[in-house]
């Protein structure tokens, strides 16, 4: 056990090293610019004057006083970010140098680095098909370094992977709006229809409270087998084994057709409910793929 804790320590240094720099250099001003003035609190109503923003006329108080007021907003001086790390079975995969749950620990890390130094919150919610640690939002680099141990740290009780339930949780304990970036593989061994349904709920209802971004971490070898003969499978959430020919041509394409077929109908569902969308591929660097994003994001408010 002592091994194992040091071993944990050594990973958050690491992390904490190798993100230090990418939080306060590559992404110095994008994260602000992505998330900031998401929030806004009412201050007060004041007449209407050419050039004011049309959609924001107070239609009740106009109609009182005969001439037209709008709502003055300011923006909210922090933000809350919530992670939802996936830290099912499946996230212990990796054929390249980091594992799935790796990648997402350093993102988590670089996330959270980048909104202290905005003097953000950040929470953490850690979840495979229950809800295995819930850290409230804080402000700090301590409280950020906690993030991350916990990320690395947690030894879930559960093997499987519901993020509806993950994303109805943030729901119910976030009563401020929020951003809430899960970072997830999407993988379930339950019925995908079913899966998928429940996604999309659970997505609208966030959607509805919070701003909400869905990191989609996989690995190259869910996607395409390489030709090494005759391979043993195992499923990491169900424990079920199946030995397939890779030496098969045919095999290979089943194989890739069917996970194009997964991806395609998780980034309908996603699509389908406005979720922004980053896909993080294991074996690629993952910081050009966020600040696409940030930029993306900026774009659009302006």
């Amino acid at each position: 056990m002592e091994k194992n804790i040091k071993e944990i320590l050594k990973q958050v240094r690491l992390i904490d090293i190798r993100t230090r720099r990418l939080a306060t250099d590559a992404l110095a001003g994008q994260f602000h610019s992505m998330f900031r003035g998401r929030g806004m609190d009412f201050e007060e109503v004041r007449e209407y004057v050419p050039g004011d923003e049309v959609r924001t006329i107070d239609w009740n108080v106009t109609a009182r006083a005969g001439r037209p007021f709008i709502k003055k907003y300011r923006e909210e001086r922090e933000l809350t970010i919530v992670l939802a790390v996936d830290v099912s079975a499946s996230g212990d995969f990796g054929s390249t140098a980091h594992t799935k749950r790796e990648i997402e620990a350093e993102i988590a890390c670089v996330l959270a680095l980048s909104a202290v130094r905005n003097n953000d919150k950040v929470g953490l919610v850690l979840f495979s098909d229950q809800i295995e640690t819930f850290v409230p939002p804080r402000k700090g680099r301590q409280h950020v370094l906690r993030i991350v141990r916990e990320v690395l740290s947690c030894q879930p009780k559960r093997r499987g992977t519901d993020v509806a339930h993950a994303l109805d949780f943030v729901n119910a304990v976030t009563r401020r709006r929020a951003m809430v970036c899960v970072l997830s593989d999407f993988q379930s061994a339950g019925d995908p229809a079913h899966m998928l349904s429940a996604l999309r709920r659970s997505l609208r209802m966030v959607r509805r409270r919070h701003d909400l971004v869905a990191l989609h971490v996989n690995d190259p070898r869910e996607r395409n087998l390489l030709q090494v003969g005759l391979l043993t499978m195992e499923d990491a959430e169900t424990g079920e084994m199946i030995e397939i020919d890779t030496g098969s041509a045919g095999v290979r394409e089943r194989f890739a057709e069917r996970a194009r077929e997964r991806d395609q109908r998780l980034e309908r569902a996603l699509r389908g409910e406005s979720v922004d969308t980053v896909e993080v591929d294991t074996s690629v660097p993952y910081i050009p793929v966020l600040i696409a994003l940030f930029r993306s994001r900026r774009g659009r408010r302006r």
